[in-house]
């Protein structure tokens, strides 16, 4: 089961940071397929990478982050 999208929204700047740091082991079940359906992620050479979508997605978080701050 794929998580909500207002979950996979809090979770995608720990989840990138997971994949720069070659860990996608333990982003949790159902994560990537979710970032993948919303077309956040997608697959290229048997990796994962953010797509443009994904990129304006962390900066609208980040933005939110500094912000609240």
């Amino acid at each position: 089961m794929r998580p909500a999208r207002e979950t996979l929204r809090n979770a995608l700047l720990a989840t990138v940071d997971q994949l720069h740091r070659r860990r996608a082991s333990e982003i949790p079940d159902g994560y990537i397929d979710g970032y993948v359906a919303l077309n956040w992620l997608e697959w290229h050479g048997g990796g994962l990478r953010l797509t443009i979508t994904g990129t304006n997605v962390c900066r609208q978080v980040t933005l939110n982050l500094t912000q609240d701050a």
